[in-house]
């Protein structure tokens, strides 16, 4: 049986990759942290935040809140605390149906 080498899978990413994983800037991550109790990236020896995979989906929730339906912080921080599960399921129907349309649109192209 042949070796099969495993994804290495990162526990913790710097607050640069994240904000060019969201498209979003450091210093809006950074101010989001502070109005977001849900937000709590480990800092290390020098104070540089470490984001998980949780921290970042938890970013996508609050950018889909404040960005995308136009929640002021407040709102969203209220949505968060009433009802944060019927939030992420709508962001993940919402993304789903974004892969979609993208496959759609490619599918059409190639036709």
């Amino acid at each position: 049986m042949p070796y099969k080498e495993k994804e290495i899978e990162r526990l913790y990413y710097p607050i640069g990759e994240v904000a060019q994983m969201l498209n979003l800037s450091a210093s809006l991550i950074r101010f989001w942290e502070k109005e977001f109790k849900i937000l709590k990236p480990r800092k290390n020896h020098k104070g540089d935040r470490l984001f998980t995979k949780k921290d970042i989906e938890n970013l996508k929730v609050i950018y889909h809140l404040v960005k995308e339906r136009g929640y002021t912080l407040k709102g969203a921080r209220q949505k968060l605390k009433e009802n944060k599960s019927d939030t992420v399921d709508q962001l993940k129907v919402t993304e789903s149906l974004q892969k979609i349309r993208s496959f759609l649109i490619a599918l059409k192209k190639e036709l």
